[in-house]
């Protein structure tokens, strides 16, 4: 879809950031925090303004319009006061005063390159700024929180057994876990209660498992399916539930499992560090042309070579490739098939699945464009955040230092030494030897 937009605004754009299918042993990513508003957002340099739900659309209108982009905006608590915030500077100050900025196409013709703005914490007054928005919003949560656990009009039925609840909201909750297995939670750790009891009871209504979503044709058998497979509890993946958790207003930037890893290390800091039992999550790397993902780095490389054509341990060692051209090369095949367009020739496809048939029947897979085309600042960025290939890319020089270390006989080259005469008397030695002399 992001490739689609950029190409209709005749912009080579990626809108949003793009993460491969997440996988059971991965991370999960930040929590969203941005709840539901009527407010507005305007934009930093001209009139133009969305509601907040929209804010995809402004955030792309500062991309192709301004060449502005926020960097990390899912960890803003308060948006619209951020971009006010923002706006109010910008009159007061030229942009540069503020953000980083990046040059496009930094090798090529003038005419072609372009210089992109980046607003991010680096900058003191911004990441003071976030850390200001987060403490309101923690408090206003604190409180909203407070307000609840001390609520007694709490009046709702249960969404499995239609059994009537008034009074507090923790005689609710407690009775799910109870008489059904069903817990989100304690009653303490939560925040804004009937809204995320209202979302549960929409997804029941309309036939969806809590757990994985599926929909199912009648009660009935959703009923059977969630008892059958367990799934009579929320998903801790699902990111929609995050708002409803205070343990995720608690740090900028930090998810409810980063939060509660420290607490275990602090837990567990006076005990003895022993790690034989500790075992490496899979690496789950995917290839470069299709979703396969492998296990080892050996795997992907060995399924890129066997089944594509593709060999990029060839291609390091043909072009001399350092680790970050490795970086740039990975990112920029990366958005170039994103985009639907072959690398090799840079002909454009409807589809991603069209592309890929191009480039295979073509032999276009080992065609790399002129190193100035790939070679760009911007490739450092990845196409997609959650790439564990660029992870695994060594330097060449590293995989060489073995093979140069073990050499008995590796010349030594001396400095120069072809006017030995004019070196001695410059020498620094020689003059301490005279100072010495006429010391004594």
């Amino acid at each position: 879809m992001a490739a689609a937009e950029g190409r209709k605004d005749g912009q080579d754009s990626i809108l949003e950031p793009l993460c491969f299918p997440e996988q059971p042993a991965e991370d999960s990513s930040a929590p969203s925090l941005q709840r539901p508003s009527t407010e507005l957002l305007v934009c930093l340099f001209c009139s133009e303004s969305v509601p907040l739900l929209q804010k995809d659309v402004l955030l792309k209108h500062l991309l192709l319009d301004h060449k502005l982009v926020i960097a990390d905006v899912k960890l803003i608590a308060d948006l619209p006061k951020y971009m006010l915030y923002w706006k109010g500077r910008f009159l007061e100050q030229p942009v540069t005063d503020f953000c980083s900025v990046i040059k496009t196409n930094s090798t090529g013709p003038v005419e072609k390159q372009e210089d992109y703005f980046l607003l991010c914490d680096i900058l003191p007054e911004d990441r003071i700024l976030r850390e200001k928005l987060q403490q309101k919003r923690l408090e206003e949560v604190l409180e909203q929180q407070q307000r609840e656990r001390d609520d007694s009009s709490f009046h709702r039925l249960c969404m499995f057994c239609s059994e009537e609840f008034m009074g507090n909201r923790s005689s609710l909750l407690n009775h799910m876990a109870r008489e059904h297995s069903f817990s989100i939670g304690l009653p303490d750790n939560i925040v804004y209660c009937n809204e995320f009891l209202d979302a549960l009871q929409s997804k029941l209504d309309n036939l969806q498992c809590l757990y994985c979503e599926k929909t199912f044709r009648d009660k009935t058998t959703l009923k059977d399916h969630m008892r059958k497979k367990a799934h009579r509890r929320i998903n801790a993946k699902n990111h929609e539930y995050d708002c409803f958790y205070v343990i995720n207003y608690l740090e900028l930037g930090k998810t409810w499992e980063e939060v509660q890893s420290e607490d275990d290390r602090e837990l567990v800091e006076d005990e003895d560090d022993d790690w034989s039992d500790w075992q490496a999550h899979p690496v789950s790397a995917v290839c470069l042309f299709c979703d396969h993902h492998s296990d080892t780095m050996d795997q992907i490389y060995t399924h890129m070579k066997d089944a594509h054509g593709f060999d990029l341990h060839k291609l390091k060692m043909e072009l001399n490739l350092r680790f970050y051209q490795q970086i740039k090369l990975v990112n920029f095949i990366r958005r170039q098939i994103h985009q639907s367009r072959c690398y090799g020739c840079q002909e454009t496809f409807d589809s991603r699945a069209e592309v890929l048939r191009h480039i295979m029947a073509e032999g276009h897979v080992m065609k790399l464009p002129e190193t100035s085309t790939w070679d760009q600042p911007q490739y450092f960025f990845p196409t997609y955040e959650n790439d564990t290939l660029l992870c695994t890319l060594s330097d060449s020089d590293e995989d060489q230092s073995e093979d140069t270390n073990h050499g008995e006989d590796v010349p030594v080259i001396a400095e120069d030494i072809s006017n030995l005469r004019e070196l001695k008397q410059t020498s620094v030695l020689n003059q301490l030897l005279k100072n010495r002399s006429s010391c004594s």
